[in-house]
């Protein structure tokens, strides 16, 4: 029992499952969805089960890889963001060593799956490692670092759509286009909570970068995802299901897109507006699925 003052420490795979992120699954979620966008939609929405598996197992490996590689970079900065200063690595949890560890296998876990998919799609795996790993120092030198995310993005669409079709045509860089806009705008709306923090520290975003004019900024990311989307339909001849999923998510970042204009926000508006962001991409899956058959 303890005693009044004493508290039970956090158990070592707790802290390895934050560190991974599992405990927040909307980011896991998020770059999941572009690359089931692109394996529904080049299989006409009746990919195999095998091949979705895959791509979900996948997804998770790489962004858990991701997220540790993130914390590896940042560990000394972290400590200085609200947001992130409690991150297993940040406060000391974990060690350095441990984090590698915990990198490795999830990398590992990812390589074993690649295996599964057609040459083209696992050196396009392979392409994406770097972008993966460098991403995290692009805050340093790079002005809108979102960018090489949304790029890291859009290397999802690439793998899952050559998976099913072995090349890469126009309608998979029509997707490609879309995913990368849609990081950008979410990741921008994401990044306004920790603006303060990352100009104290030194560190690039785009929502530094943008300043005053973000809410126009991500408007024209929304624009452009919603303009390569309604392109995409019409190349693919999807049906109905889509078109009304797509009015939807133009709904959801209209409204977004208003509220951003507002100073007065609180930070955890950003986030909620993130979290938004998944539910507007599985309700474009589900028309992308429907608007295939």
């Amino acid at each position: 029992m303890l005693t009044q003052g004493e508290s039970k420490e956090e158990p070592v795979w707790s802290k390895v499952f934050r560190l991974l992120r599992w405990h927040k699954p909307e980011g896991r979620l998020i770059l999941m969805i572009p690359a089931l966008w692109a394996v529904f939609l080049a299989d006409k929405g009746k990919p195999p089960l095998p091949l979705v598996g895959v791509i979900v197992l996948g997804t998770l490996a790489t962004s858990a890889a991701g997220c540790v590689v993130n914390d590896l970079w940042d560990r000394n900065i972290d400590t200085e963001v609200q947001r992130t200063q409690d991150r297993p690595l940040a406060s000391r949890a974990l060690s350095v060593k441990v984090g590698i560890v915990v990198a490795l296998v999830a990398m590992g876990c990812a390589a074993i799956l690649a295996f599964y998919l057609n040459p083209l799609s696992f050196w396009l795996c392979v392409a994406a490692v770097p972008v993966i790993l460098l991403y995290p120092g692009a805050k340093r030198v790079f002005p809108v670092p979102q960018l090489v995310m949304s790029i890291a993005w859009g290397f999802g669409v690439l793998i899952s759509w050559s998976a099913v079709t072995q090349n890469l045509s126009q309608p998979t860089w029509l997707l490609w286009g879309a995913t990368v806009f849609w990081a950008l705008g979410f990741d921008t709306v994401y990044a306004m909570s920790d603006r303060e923090d990352d100009k104290r520290i030194g560190v690039n975003s785009s929502a530094l970068f943008f300043g005053d004019r973000v809410p126009l900024a991500t408007s024209i990311f929304y624009i452009g995802t919603i303009i390569l989307l309604a392109w995409l339909g019409v190349v693919e001849y999807l049906h109905f299901g889509f078109w009304i999923s797509l009015v939807l998510a133009t709904v959801g970042w209209v409204w977004q897109s208003i509220r951003l204009r507002r100073s007065d926000l609180p930070n955890a508006v950003y986030g909620q507006m993130f979290r938004q962001n998944v539910w507007i991409g599985f309700i474009l899956l589900a028309g992308m699925i429907v608007g295939s058959l």
